[in-house]
């Protein structure tokens, strides 16, 4: 995978891997605004097994928000981020403070380039994949990079927070 530079691409997530000098490649796809799962439709369209495919959510743990990242195809189970982060419980963020904080549209949020680095929990299955996608910044655009480089961006900790 060659680092390529696309310029209808340009996010901030892009940017920082650009910055870094990370090797990623843009997938950019056709986005259906009826798709009922963001996340799905980026793994259907790409012909992407969707265990490789990564959503970013963000949570409110303690009072202060934080970033979890797992598989489409899973959940996120809030009790084990709550742990993960070292608070004692966690909800989902108000979709609007989600998109303030990261400087992306609910659909769109990277975990990568946010406008405000938060505490971010990448699901441990990420690792299994030489290569997984997360979202580019915005809907119809993902962004494929090694677990590693995702968890070293973001400065994440690993752990399991995903349950099918």
């Amino acid at each position: 995978m060659a680092r390529r530079r696309d310029a209808s691409a340009g996010t901030p997530a892009t940017v920082l891997l650009e910055k870094a000098g990370v090797t990623f490649a843009v997938r950019a796809y056709e986005h259906d605004p009826r798709a009922a799962s963001f996340g799905l439709e980026a793994a259907d369209a790409l012909g992407v097994d969707p265990s490789r495919v990564l959503k970013t959510l963000v949570v409110e743990a303690d009072g202060g928000l934080a970033v979890a990242v797992v598989p489409v195809d899973t959940h996120l189970d809030l009790k084990a981020v709550a742990r993960a982060l070292g608070a004692k419980k966690a909800q989902m963020a108000d979709p609007a403070a989600a998109e303030r904080s990261s400087g992306y549209v609910v659909g769109g949020i990277s975990p990568l380039g946010q406008r405000r680095p938060l505490p971010t929990v990448v699901d441990a299955s990420a690792s299994a994949w030489d290569t997984v996608l997360v979202s580019g910044g915005r809907r119809g655009l993902d962004l494929e990079l090694s677990p590693h480089d995702l968890v070293t961006l973001t400065s994440a900790t690993l752990a399991d927070v995903a349950r099918r």
